[in-house]
């Protein structure tokens, strides 16, 4: 059973899952009005598949493409809802599930 098996994931999770700081991520839920967690009593995130997805998208744009905060939310919003993962974006996931695992 894999940990995106799961239907809510804590902001810790989805850090470690995708190797983004918190505050990263806290970060460019102010700024992608796409990615917006459920929040729960205390103010505690929990994350769904769909905005893992997200998160993946953005990082990609940023950090493969370069493109900046701005471009990347002009590519969001002009329709671009590819969010898939590529194959070799699926097996990096994979492993980076195992170790979060191991490391539990």
């Amino acid at each position: 059973m894999s940990s995106l098996d799961k239907k809510y994931y804590s902001i810790s999770e989805v850090s470690k899952l995708c190797l983004v700081k918190p505050h990263t991520l806290r970060f460019w839920e102010s700024e992608f009005k796409s990615l917006k967690p459920v929040t729960r009593k205390g103010n505690r995130r929990y994350y769904q598949k769909e905005d893992i997805k997200v998160i993946k998208r953005i990082q990609d744009l940023l950090y493969t493409e370069g493109l900046t905060v701005s471009g990347v939310k002009r590519k969001l919003s002009s329709g671009e809802k590819d969010y898939s993962l590529n194959e070799s974006s699926e097996k990096i996931l994979e492993d980076l599930e195992k170790l979060l695992k191991a490391i539990k």
